[in-house]
């Protein structure tokens, strides 16, 4: 039997994924520096959340492609608390923010048509491009005193079949929050080249400073500007697969039309999750205050540990829930991350984030506090034992 090409994946299990399996097979303790779930962290959800899908409406169904009013509606007053005044038909409903990714590229590339994405990044961009046949090409993000995007090397990316720029705001796993103007000079190239601008604001909620919490969804002047987001970070709820886009621009009337009849060929929005996102959209602010006060819990126990070895340094973070640490490059990430896991501490290598092969580790923020700080203790001492003394760590002050 012949199979697509596009779906010619490498599926064997890794080395790191294999000895993760058979320690937890084993029985062993795993202090996990990776957790993505907050449903799985232990945090307090409202012990009504789940009745609002048992609406009688839900019976009812009423196949809008762009997603019921009212719930398109809920979607605009969340960004209407964010300072932002969005009309209820420049959004379509999603089930994820993959399937919305998916939607865009449709609407944007032909085969072949490329779009340009940041490094680091979350690995998921290479698999939605490929299902839609479309190229990743990858700028490196820079590191200087704080994280930034690099113009130039941009500008050096774009070409005749560039279609869209993706940014994720802030970034994933770097924190990174588009500054004012990095937007203008990405929006000046968009302009330029008559290309698109997606943005992913899935974890702009949880900012580390309120001001840096600004959405793109305001638009950019003479661009076409998506921004896609969902409910899987807003309001901690992964597993209820709902997500959005909002089209902003001088096309974007031409655009939803298009998206409509994109919509409407998958109708894959259910109608109990349509009905229940208002109510989950309203109550969000108390998983978010209290995701929030974890992630600053855990970064401060990962700044005091860290303080006793200088050998490895954390990053400068703004937002999210990840963590980036800089460790001395005299083995390969993978090896390092192996012999944590003898320890019984699981962290991501950096190259799961598309950096170098060694030097980088990439921990979350999200976990319960004492299995976070037990972790932590462990990795410091690793590092402390093995390669503490030694004075080989490259400067970060440099581009990745």
């Amino acid at each position: 039997m012949t199979f697509s090409q596009r779906t010619n994946w490498n599926t064997e299990e890794s080395a790191l994924a294999r000895a993760h399996r058979t320690r937890v097979q084993a029985g062993l303790p795993v202090a996990d520096l990776t957790a993505s779930n907050p449903t799985r962290c232990g945090f307090s959800y409202d012990v009504q959340l789940l009745a609002a899908l048992t609406d009688a409406k839900a019976l009812d169904y009423d196949p809008q492609p762009l997603g019921l009013l009212h719930t398109r509606e809920a979607v605009c007053k969340y960004y209407a608390d964010h300072g932002v005044t969005i009309p209820p038909e420049r959004v379509v409903l999603t089930t994820s923010t993959s399937e919305a990714y998916s939607f865009l590229f449709k609407l944007l590339c032909d085969p072949g048509s490329e779009i340009v994405v940041p490094l680091p990044g979350y690995p998921l961009f290479d698999f939605l491009a490929v299902l839609d046949d479309v190229r990743v090409k990858a700028v490196r993000l820079v590191y200087d005193h704080g994280w930034q995007i690099e113009p130039e090397g941009f500008r050096r990316a774009l070409t005749p079949e560039t279609r869209a720029i993706v940014l994720v705001h802030p970034n994933n796993p770097t924190g990174h929050f588009t500054k004012t103007w990095e937007a203008e000079e990405l929006a000046m190239m968009c302009r330029e080249r008559g290309i698109a601008l997606i943005v992913d604001e899935v974890f702009l909620d949880y900012a580390f400073s309120a001001e840096k919490a600004v959405s793109f969804a305001v638009g950019l002047e003479g661009i076409d500007l998506y921004v896609v987001s969902g409910l899987s970070k807003i309001a901690g709820l992964p597993q209820m697969k709902a997500a959005w886009v909002v089209a902003t621009g001088p096309n974007a009337g031409q655009a939803m039309e298009r998206l409509e009849v994109i919509a409407d060929t998958f109708l894959s929005m259910n109608a109990p999750v349509q009905g229940a996102i208002p109510n989950w959209i309203a109550g969000r602010k108390a998983i978010q205050r209290e995701i929030g006060e974890r992630v600053k819990a855990n970064l401060a126990v990962l700044d005091k540990q860290l303080g006793a070895i200088p050998a490895v340094r954390r990053l400068e973070v703004e937002g999210g829930w990840y963590a980036v640490l800089r460790i001395p490059a005299l083995q390969t990430d993978e090896m390092t991350v192996l012999r944590l896991l003898e320890r019984g501490v699981w962290v991501h290598p950096g190259y799961f984030f598309g950096m170098d092969e060694a030097g980088w580790l990439v921990i979350s923020l999200l976990g319960p506090v004492e299995e976070f700080r037990t972790g932590v203790r462990v990795l410091v001492d690793y590092f402390r034992t093995h390669q503490g003394d030694n004075n080989c760590l490259p400067e970060v002050e440099a581009q990745l």
